[in-house]
């Protein structure tokens, strides 16, 4: 009976065990039929809008590396040869020539253009003018000295000179007449003393007329790069002012302006550098010729005393042989 019921019990729990496991297959079998339902749905693709989809479905080509800057490489090489075939501008070689340079300047950096100009005109006329004159009475007062280096007297001199007009006929003219006006007076000292006087004032009078014109030299020599850097001031303010009304720094906007006030700087260079020369020249011709004026005065104040000395003794002897009757 216990075997009866233990084969009862033990076919019981293999009963029970067979339902266990049997309950969980039978569980996911539900789940499995949804599963398979939603599988199609799955494996369907989505839809895309229409304008999208030939964005996303179109695929992009891949271009190679080589063949990729070839269009601009063509495009330059195009442009090459179109500029190759056209003529190279030579802008600024025609635009900055001083005679553009000039027309196209300000009308007050003309006016410094026009008046420097001018000034180095009158320093080269000055300039011929002064060595054709100084030339001339060189060469007419060293003439006049060989002349008179054997007179004995004024009235010789003057015989030997002639009519020439000269600075060394100035001086003996003045010694006969002071020699003149003071007959009767016995003082000798007196006489020499006032030819002097008057030999003084022709020997000034003849160094301010050989001096004449040196002043404008000078005048040009000092004043003419001021002026000149006066126009270039006001030539380079103009081009600031051009500057910032086209609002660029370009060399070629800014080189024109700049060109055309420098040449008023030029002009001043020009004007002053030859008067400066011209008049260090000419003070030492001159310089040369006021001794020449001098030796002159002297030659003309020792017959002057020659002649004074004549005079005593030719007194003093007709003194003595009165006195001797």
């Amino acid at each position: 009976m216990n075997s009866l019921s233990f084969r009862a019990t033990y076919g019981l729990m293999s009963a029970l065990a067979m339902l266990v496991l049997a309950s969980p297959s039978s569980a996911q079998q539900p789940n499995a039929a949804p599963a398979a339902q939603q599988a199609p749905a799955l494996s369907q693709p989505a839809t895309v809008p229409a304008q999208v989809a030939p964005a996303m479905q179109a695929p992009t080509p891949a271009l190679p590396l080589s063949s990729a800057p070839a269009p601009a490489a063509s495009d330059a090489t195009a442009a090459a040869s179109a500029d190759a075939g056209k003529p190279l501008k030579t802008t600024g070689l025609h635009e900055l020539s001083p005679w553009s340079m000039f027309l196209s300047a300000d009308i007050l950096v003309k006016a410094v253009m026009i008046g420097l100009a001018f000034a180095s005109l009158v320093t080269w006329t000055v300039f011929i003018a002064k060595m054709i004159e100084l030339s001339v009475v060189q060469r007419r007062l060293r003439g006049a000295l060989r002349k008179i280096g054997d007179a004995r007297s004024l009235a010789e001199a003057q015989f030997s000179l002639g009519a020439k007009d000269s600075v060394l006929s100035s001086l003996l003219a003045a010694a006969m007449r002071e020699g003149r006006l003071s007959a009767g007076i016995s003082s000798d000292a007196g006489i020499k003393e006032r030819a002097a006087s008057s030999f003084a004032e022709i020997v000034r009078a003849e160094a301010r007329r050989i001096r004449l014109g040196m002043g404008v030299l000078a005048t040009i020599g000092a004043t003419s790069p001021f002026v000149g850097l006066f126009g270039t001031v006001w030539g380079i303010m103009n081009s600031f002012i051009g500057i910032s009304k086209s609002q660029t720094t370009n060399l070629a906007v800014v080189a024109p302006g700049i060109a055309e006030a420098l040449l008023a700087t030029a002009f001043g260079l020009a004007a002053a550098i030859p008067a400066v020369i011209i008049y260090n020249h000419f003070s030492r011709v001159t310089k040369g010729y006021l001794e020449l004026v001098g030796r002159a005065s002297g030659a003309a104040a020792r017959l002057l005393s020659r002649d004074l000395d004549r005079t005593h003794v030719s007194s003093l002897g007709s003194v003595n042989s009165r006195a001797a009757e």
